[in-house]
């Protein structure tokens, strides 16, 4: 036959976790052929991938480029890194469902998110809408869908309100878990750090979670505490999973924050250990840096964010909330995720702002903003730039330990995932110094971790990026190379790949993915990214 594309002379790593081999990859009509020795030249496109790795397109389990769509479908930070599947709806935020009543609360929260300037036209209020609207608009590789908590809460539970839903709120949010599951949600997300999120108590997780659990769903969480509290919070997910009978779990870019912390993913990963050893099914993913990333204003204690955004600004304002707020950031005995406490002000870092006013600032921590700007002291700097700002700030902050980081790649029950969005090196996705997990995640575990390092074996590393997080999403047609299957596929040099992203300097793709091949389509060629446009939107 002949061929859409022959991809011959490939070391080809097929991403069960099995050994590597050499040979050819035909496809014809988006999908997998014919895998084997010598296929010969009928084809309409060959490329030739002599001393390279030719491995399935990587699915990256957690990613937030939700907020990236409305503004670019190209997702360029992305696919650069080789990644063909986005799972969106991470940590208990989704763009859907929309309640009409509430709309203006709802677009704070977006705004937050967006780029300077820019705002999100809400044209869709169902989890339906919204995932037709995603294929209309065309993406460049694929996305898959949780339904975030957070999007939940505020459409039609106690919004920023921190008490109980009440019988009929409680309804009306289980109804949108269900709706949001018919129309192909993979599960629900939640981001317990998160307004109004921080608010809601493990029983009412649990409630939403059941509805999950009868369309054979998932439950992802971003944890209630990655520092002081991590061992409780670890322990509320497992239980969760186990209460709500969802098929499994799994844990948001999994961490220990804070120095004094180091080495506590022991005691982690032996409470999932366990948990696998019962039978819940409970597993995470991670991205290989020793930073976080989050809006700024999450340093602030939990009642601050009462009532939304609006709320929050005024009790900035407010020297009496500014004294409480103080008081409970130096408290080390209250239970909330400080993250001040665990990273301290040297370590926490401006990652981008919207005004140019305080624009001099990205990259600089809260400690040199301080100096530099001639404040008495941090809190003064912090609550002057969230004022300036309208609290559309965010962070990177410094707190894990490489041991740690090691640790918890090499665990079995690990995945990758970039916590990242396709953000791109010009136009309107281009502002800030954004983390550089955003084009980097992949090519840094298989340049330093494998190839420097040793960490993994490719073999393994691959697993972890591609069938593994397939498994775990019951994508029977991805994640592996194999005949019928999608043609989604990476071509890289393992000699060469590694990431060029860093935190002052970003927005830079990496080294050594000259192919990217979406649903049998090339989409990146020679290192550059066509006009096309093959992604589809994949419903549970």
């Amino acid at each position: 036959m002949v061929y859409d594309i022959l991809i011959s002379n490939g070391t080809i790593i097929d991403g069960s976790g099995t050994s590597r081999c050499t040979g050819d990859i035909g496809i014809s009509k988006g999908k997998i052929v014919d895998i084997e020795r010598n296929l010969g030249r009928d084809a309409k496109e060959i490329i030739d991938a002599t001393g390279h790795i030719v491995c399935p397109g990587f699915i990256d389990i957690h990613s937030h480029s939700d907020m990236a769509l409305p503004f670019g479908n190209r997702l360029e930070s992305t696919l650069h890194q080789g990644i063909t599947t986005n799972v969106i709806g991470n940590c208990g935020f989704s763009l859907a469902p929309v309640n009409e009543d509430r709309i203006e609360l709802i677009r704070k929260e977006f705004d937050i998110h967006s780029p300077p300037g820019e705002s999100i036209d809400i044209t869709w209020r169902s989890f339906t809408d919204y995932l037709n609207s995603i294929e209309q608009s065309k993406i460049s590789s694929n996305i898959a869908t949780l339904v975030g908590f957070g999007a939940i809460r505020i459409a039609g539970g106690p919004a920023y309100d921190d008490r109980s839903p009440t019988d009929s709120e409680l309804r009306m949010m289980k109804e949108y878990v269900d709706e949001a599951m018919n129309a192909g949600a993979f599960g629900m997300s939640t981001g317990l750090i998160y307004p109004p999120q921080v608010y809601a108590s493990t029983d009412e997780i649990v409630e939403l979670a059941e509805v999950v659990a009868k369309h054979q769903g998932l439950y992802f969480s971003h944890i209630r505490g990655e520092g002081e509290t991590v061992l409780k919070a670890v322990t509320e997910v497992i239980d969760i999973v186990e209460r709500s009978g969802c098929v499994g779990g799994q844990i948001a870019h999994h961490k220990v924050a804070g120095q004094h912390l180091w080495g506590r993913s022991k005691e982690t990963l032996q409470l999932i250990e366990n948990a696998n050893k019962r039978g819940v099914n409970v597993t995470c993913d991670q991205y290989p840096y020793d930073r976080g990333s989050t809006s700024l204003i999450s340093l602030l204690p939990p009642w601050v964010h009462l009532g939304g955004v609006d709320d929050l600004l005024d009790r900035l304002r407010s020297p009496e909330s500014r004294n409480r707020i103080i008081a409970d950031m130096e408290d080390e005995t209250l239970e909330w995720e400080n993250i001040k406490r665990e990273a301290g002000w040297h370590n926490i870092f401006i990652a981008s702002v919207k005004t140019e006013k305080w624009k001099d600032v990205e990259g600089l921590s809260i400690s040199e903003i301080t100096m530099r700007k001639g404040f008495s002291d941090e809190y003064s700097a912090l609550f002057e730039l969230l004022l300036d700002e309208n609290a559309e700030v965010t962070m990177t902050m410094k707190s894990m330990g490489e041991e740690d980081i090691e640790r918890i790649m090499k665990n079995k029950y690990v995945m990758v995932g970039t916590d990242g969005a396709g953000v791109a090196p010009e136009g309107v996705l281009s502002h800030g110094k954004p983390h550089p997990r955003h084009y980097g995640t992949y090519p840094r575990i298989l340049g330093r971790y494998v190839r420097e390092k040793g960490i993994l074996s490719l073999e393994e590393a691959i697993h972890k990026m591609t069938g593994f997080p397939a498994t775990r999403l019951g994508l029977e047609d991805r994640g592996i190379l194999k005949e019928g299957n999608w043609a989604d596929l990476v071509i890289f040099n393992p000699e060469t790949v590694l990431d060029n992203a860093t935190y002052l300097d970003p927005h830079q793709f990496p080294t050594g993915i000259p192919f990217v091949i979406v649903n049998g389509t090339v989409v990146v060629r020679d290192g550059i990214q066509g006009d096309v446009l093959p992604g589809k939107v994949l419903r549970r």
